[in-house]
């Protein structure tokens, strides 16, 4: 884990942290090349193929006090069977996520795993 990572975790509570760490594991479990962003000012760490700092990313973390929000850049195009994704813009979706259990819903992880093969197409 970079020091940036730690240092910007540092501002949310312990739980926030490990939600934020497990998701984190979960995103390259996944998508194991990802190239991680953070981004304190804007309070987001993003998962992408580049550093580009265009803002393009596959995935998201948005750690709030009590919950992680995961975006999905392309979540609006995902079948989602489950129904885990909330939202309303035109492309992002989040799953909302408060538990350490709730990370390891392999729901959680085939939506990932769909996401991720719809942004390899693009």
């Amino acid at each position: 884990m970079s020091n940036h990572l730690d240092a910007f975790l540092a501002l949310f509570s312990r739980e926030t942290r490990e939600n934020v760490l497990c998701l984190r594991n979960l995103v390259f479990d996944v998508f194991p090349h990802a190239v991680e962003q953070v981004d304190p000012k804007a309070g987001i760490i993003t998962y992408g193929y580049s550093g580009d700092p265009s803002g393009c990313f596959v995935f998201a973390l948005v750690p709030h006090m009590k919950h992680v929000n995961l975006l999905f850049s392309q979540g609006a195009l995902l079948s989602d069977p489950s129904g885990l994704l909330a939202g309303t813009g035109t492309l992002v979706r989040r799953v909302k996520i408060r538990s350490e259990a709730e990370t390891q819903n392999p729901k959680l992880q085939a939506l990932l795993k769909e996401a991720l093969q719809l942004t390899s197409e693009h």
